[in-house]
């Protein structure tokens, strides 16, 4: 390093953090070695995500935007300030999480993993006969665009019979789409046009009328009452809504308006493209016999290997590029995807991994990569293959820093952070910092878990009979034929994109209805929404306040009389900024407290209503004795969340976190039959174990349990096993295996037998199987 670069300290190795106390963290201090990859580990809600996304990559993403002009700083997302004393040596970060991939209908796998730009040019160069630039070759330039639906590959149409209720006038609501309900401004150029009766029924009106209603062309008619409610000229109704609202997709409206939409607007594929979105020139202009709708429509894995047999000098390197990128979908277990894949259909887990492909072809370096849980929804199979791309990313000058409970992830890392000792606030502390060997006999919950054999063989429930599944052919599944046993715990396993979520998501509730399927989704409710209102536990809770302190039940409700009058009972006031992001402080009037100061002077032996809400469920079964509110708190413990404040929002929950929130409203209504959709997703080994136990109770009380799942542990404790396979996508969608852990470990011959047989010691007594124990160990 040069005498300049000493005085000024340029080239740290390490990135200081300084008393840290951002959420649960106390006052962290901890140097991270740069330009390597470190696992950042511990138990759910042990402070991780908050070191490591809140505190050191919100500071550097902040601190980035503020380079950039006001007006560019309005388009960026906005981070508050960290609370933390000192940050310093931070690189510019890159945030790779496992939020879903938006942008549209015209968003696809091509489009954000930008390998669909090269297969254009590609196209452009070497297709015969050309169509043109590599513009042309592309569903979003109208070059390229089919005519008909405009790139979108579907054509919409209204209903016109469940929009318009002819049974209805105008003021009755006849038209069925909210807009356009009695008292809305855009119903009042119709109703207040002259053209008609607003309370005649629309079943009464002349041909001429329902025409003029329904789909006079704007422009073409002045109304005789010269009204302009919408600021145009008059314009029948399913023509506005056409022009308005009908290329909108349906995820752009919200509730009733969506329920609306989706009700009224028939898709269907365009018959002019056949759904591959291109113009007739473009689907004629041909590379060999394909055609660059037939690679869009290809298995990437199969598109890889088209490409590797293109032998064109003169394009050498593009094809080379092109087929690197085809290479890496593969290599993190999305081979089974296809370019024209919609991004608005993709896990969480999927977007991350292609994000991941995106950033290895950049020539960024001595960046900040953050991953959040990137072996999310991956099989054993695929984990190394991205712990790979990791290194690479690491190996190319940058620091990879990553939040994972993968023991595999673990065993690469350079340098591991394991946050702990508990969750909450039993958390936010450093318990160990080194290498992987150091951390296998470390005394925390992770070197615990890690020191831990696998659970032993154990006896296998018996079912109580079975429910039958015929004929499944949902997406790549090949007319299946499997049954489900009865009061006992099913894992449905295969490799991602292998048909699992599609047999049993997609046909197990049709031959079981009463089926409750749990899986990650958002938890619909409004921002007061918490693990208080969403498990019913408030209710009681508000009635032993009124009934102890005699005061009326609306003071102990923060959407009601006893919510803070300049907060409107949330506890944050929104600013808004014009031009920049608005943002959110805390409320002074109530301290982010969500409750008058009347409210909060009412008492039962010293605690408040708004200290109830700041309780984390472990200290709330401590505190209170009535025995509806005491179970349900029980259940929420027994999942694994008692850090979690009764207060907090949902939606600062993570997926896995959501999951186990819903699944413990099932411990207290046992017998049904459950799904779960990987429910090991964020959890930590200590975690898992718990959830096991809880299955098994589950199990116990008379629920048949089906899991579809990744981790070894959870198959390992089933009681039967339905494997699919051999591989993803059209490689995939059969049963190759049914039947217990021990005779997939004897005789099964998938990946999931596979990696049982080597990450479980004990089944290494088969004979058959030592051999390949050896081997794999070598």
């Amino acid at each position: 390093m040069s005498a300049i670069g000493d005085t000024l300290g340029f080239m740290h190795e390490e990135i200081r953090v300084r008393g840290a106390r951002q959420n649960s963290l106390k006052n962290v201090d901890v140097d991270i070695p740069k330009h390597q990859l470190v696992v950042v580990t511990g138990v759910s809600g042990s402070g991780k995500s908050s070191l490591v996304f809140d505190t050191i990559a919100a500071e550097s993403a902040r601190q980035l935007s503020e380079t950039f002009p006001a007006f560019v700083q309005s388009r960026m997302p906005s981070y508050a300030h960290p609370d933390v004393d000192v940050l310093e040596n931070l690189p510019a970060v890159i945030i790779v999480d496992q939020k879903r991939l938006h942008g549209g209908p015209r968003s696809t796998v091509g489009t954000i993993s930008d390998i669909g730009a090269r297969l254009r040019l590609l196209y452009s160069r070497i297709a015969e006969p050309v169509a043109g630039f590599s513009n042309a070759y592309g569903f979003n330039d109208p070059a390229g665009m089919c005519p008909r639906c405009e790139g979108l590959g579907v054509t919409a149409r209204v209903a016109e019979s469940r929009m318009v209720d002819d049974s209805k006038s105008l003021n009755d609501g006849a038209i069925d789409f909210p807009m356009f309900a009695p008292g809305q401004w855009m119903w009042k150029a119709y109703a207040k046009s002259g053209f008609f009766d607003p309370a005649m029924k629309i079943g009464d009106y002349t041909q001429e009328q329902r025409w003029i209603l329904l789909h006079a062309p704007a422009g073409e008619l002045q109304a005789p009452a010269g009204i302009d409610a919408v600021g145009s000229a008059y314009e029948g109704v399913i023509a506005r809504f056409n022009r308005i609202y009908l290329r909108r997709e349906p995820d752009s409206f919200k509730g009733a308006q969506r329920e609306a939409f989706e009700r009224i607007v028939e898709r269907g594929v365009c018959t002019d493209c056949g759904g591959t979105r291109l113009s007739e020139a473009v689907r004629g202009s041909r590379v060999g016999e394909l055609s660059i709708a037939d690679c869009n429509a290809m298995q990437i894995s199969d598109l890889a290997e088209f490409v590797s047999t293109l032998d064109v000098p003169a394009v050498a390197p593009l094809i080379d590029s092109l087929r690197v990128h085809l290479d890496r979908m593969v290599t993190v277990g999305l081979g089974y995807l296809s370019m024209e894949r919609a991004t608005s259909t993709l896990s969480g887990g999927e977007a991350q991994r292609i994000k991941i492909v995106r950033h290895l072809g950049s020539a960024l370096a001595d960046m900040l990569y953050v991953f959040d849980e990137p072996t999310v929804g991956l099989h054993p199979r695929d984990v190394a293959a991205l712990g790979g791309l990791l290194g690479e990313l690491r190996d190319r000058g940058n620091t990879v820093l990553v939040v994972e409970h993968d023991p595999d992830i673990m065993a690469i890392a350079d340098h591991i952070i394991d946050m702990g000792p508990g969750a909450g606030a039993a958390g936010g502390t450093i318990v160990y910092q080194g290498d992987y060997p150091g951390l296998s006999g470390a005394d925390t919950a992770t070197g615990r878990g890690l020191a831990k054999p696998h659970p032993s063989v154990r006896e296998r429930r018996e079912p109580r009979g079975w429910i039958d599944i015929t004929g499944a052919s949902t997406h790549n599944l090949r007319n299946v034929d499997t049954r489900i046993p009865r009061g006992v715990m099913t894992a449905v396993t295969g490799v991602a994109g292998s048909g699992k979520s599609s047999l049993i998501l997609g046909h197990l509730p049709q031959a079981e209805p009463d089926t409750a399927v749990i899986d990650q989704r958002p938890i619909r409710g409004s921002r007061r929404s918490n693990p208080a209102t969403f498990t019913g536990m408030l209710d009681p809770i508000r009635r032993l306040f009124a009934k102890t302190t005699g005061k009326p039940i609306g003071l102990f409700t923060a959407n009601s009389t006893g919510g803070c009058t300049e907060c409107d009972g949330n506890g944050v006031i929104y600013t808004d900024l014009a031009f920049m992001d608005g943002v959110l402080t805390s409320c002074d009037a109530c301290g982010g407290r969500q409750f008058t100061p009347e409210s909060q002077a009412i008492t039962i032996d010293g605690v408040s209503i708004a200290d109830v809400y700041q309780m984390s469920i472990a200290e709330a079964l401590a505190w209170f004795r009535p025995r509806p509110i005491v179970t349900i708190l029980e259940t929420i413990r027994d999942v694994g969340l008692d850090y979690l404040t009764l207060g907090q929002p949902l939606t600062s929950l993570s997926g896995g976190e959501r999951q186990r929130l819903k699944l413990a409203a099932h411990l207290g209504t046992p017998g049904h039959t459950i799904v779960l959709d990987e429910p090991t997703s964020g959890l930590h080994i200590a975690d898992t174990e718990r959830l096991i136990a809880l299955l098994d109770r589950l199990v116990d009380q008379g629920s048949t349990l089906v899991v579809i799942e990744h981790n070894l542990d959870v198959i390992a404790a089933a009681d039967w096993i339905i494997d699919l396979g051999p591989d993803a996508g059209h490689d995939g969608g059969r049963i190759i295996f049914e039947g217990t852990p021990e005779t997939m470990v004897e005789h099964g011959s998938g990946h999931t037998a596979t990696h049982l047989r080597r990450t479980s010691p004990e089944f290494a007594d088969y004979p058959v199987f030592r051999d390949q124990l050896q081997t794999q160990t070598t």
